[in-house]
């Protein structure tokens, strides 16, 4: 009986908040569309640059001989892009620390990362098959190491070399 009486209440609540008529101070309508978003990015920030070049995969795998990157250390072209699919051991991610990224790349780099969970670093990829592309174009040639990091202590590193 009393989780009977929760619902209703909680019915109540939300048919009373959905009813409510519009309050006079507010003058914006429900058919007003949400202000459009720049397509530029803003004054000072780089723009994201589409791969232009070949695509290298890379799998991210945890199991019973350990927590890595197949293959760990590659070489690309200004221009690729690199796709990384999570295999098994997730959740996984793509991070280069800030501090080993050479300056005049940084922020390309960033940019050509989308959906980042902070500078230079992916989203988790925590089921199967899930990818992440990062695009290389407008990148310096210079080696650019990353790691997972979830499994930064159980030594899961790679590099990629860009010529």
């Amino acid at each position: 009986m009393r989780f009977h009486g929760l619902a209703l209440l909680a019915g109540a609540v939300v048919l009373g908040a959905c009813s409510g008529g519009a309050n006079k101070a507010d003058t914006t309508s429900a058919a007003t569309p949400p202000a459009a978003t720049p397509a530029t990015p803003a004054a000072g920030a780089v723009a994201a640059l589409p791969a232009t070049g070949a695509t290298h995969d890379i799998k991210m795998i945890g199991d019973d001989k350990g927590y890595r990157f197949e293959p760990a250390d590659i070489t690309i072209k200004e221009g690729d892009a690199v796709r990384f699919t999570m295999v098994t051991g997730g959740p996984h991610n793509v991070s280069f620390d800030p501090t080993t990224v050479p300056a005049d790349s940084k922020a390309q780099l960033d940019a050509n990362m989308p959906q980042k969970l902070s500078e230079l670093s992916s989203p988790m990829l925590m089921n199967p098959n899930e990818t992440y592309t990062i695009s290389f174009a407008g990148v310096k040639p210079g080696v650019y190491p990353f790691h997972c990091t979830p499994h930064l202590a159980m030594n899961m590193k790679g590099t990629i070399t860009v010529q």
